[in-house]
């Protein structure tokens, strides 16, 4: 049985244990509180100066994948749908008031680390003008080669109309030279190709 002396020591434990937990508790909301606050003005720090890379980024991209153009791409956009859920974006260039291309951003679910981005450059035929890499996680040396700055590969696409041109890898029997070691990344490259071509035709206006 316990004495006084045990209850009362017992008693003492208690509140201590009790205090212990309520401070414990008050300094994780505070903790959490300082961080999620952080946080928040990190991101309204940060966001506008991220939103202004990738638009300066996209209109780069424009610039590189369609004629020379005297109209603001950007202001004159519109969105097509595709086969998949995510429509694609559409960025008209005007020599005056004549369309000389329509650059495209586009993307495939297929590569080696999953999706990647493209804009892809047609003249109001159809033909591909050139392309731009916007966005990919793919591997250094083999399957980052879809971009420009690592290699030429992607200068094969230039001047060729996929109704004739097919866009699949050789192995596929298409047109397409893969990347040596990187047939999984020229796929999904041709595919995203292939998604805004059909999506442009299909939606010309």
């Amino acid at each position: 049985m316990l004495n006084l002396n045990d209850l009362g020591r017992l008693l003492i434990m208690a509140k201590k244990t009790e205090s212990t937990l309520k401070n414990m508790l008050v300094a994780l909301f505070v903790i959490a509180f300082i961080s999620s606050t952080t946080l928040g003005y990190v991101y309204e720090f940060t966001k506008g100066p991220i939103s202004d890379a990738r638009l300066k980024k996209k209109v780069e991209a424009i610039k590189i994948v369609v004629p020379e153009f005297t109209n603001n791409p950007n202001l004159d956009s519109y969105k097509i749908p595709s086969d998949m859920p995510d429509s694609l974006e559409c960025y008209p260039a005007y020599k005056d008031s004549t369309l000389v291309g329509t650059a495209i951003r586009t993307f495939s679910d297929i590569g080696f680390s999953k999706r990647i981005y493209l804009m892809v450059g047609f003249l109001p035929n159809g033909t591909i003008h050139n392309i731009s890499v916007l966005e990919h996680s793919e591997t250094p040396g083999l399957g980052d080669k879809m971009d420009k700055k690592k290699s030429k590969w992607s200068e094969q696409f230039n001047g060729k109309n996929p109704e004739s041109y097919k866009l699949k890898v050789t192995k596929d029997g298409g047109n397409v030279d893969a990347i040596t070691a990187a047939t999984i990344s020229s796929r999904a490259y041709a595919q995203a190709v292939d998604r805004a071509y059909k999506a442009y035709m299909a939606n010309k206006k």
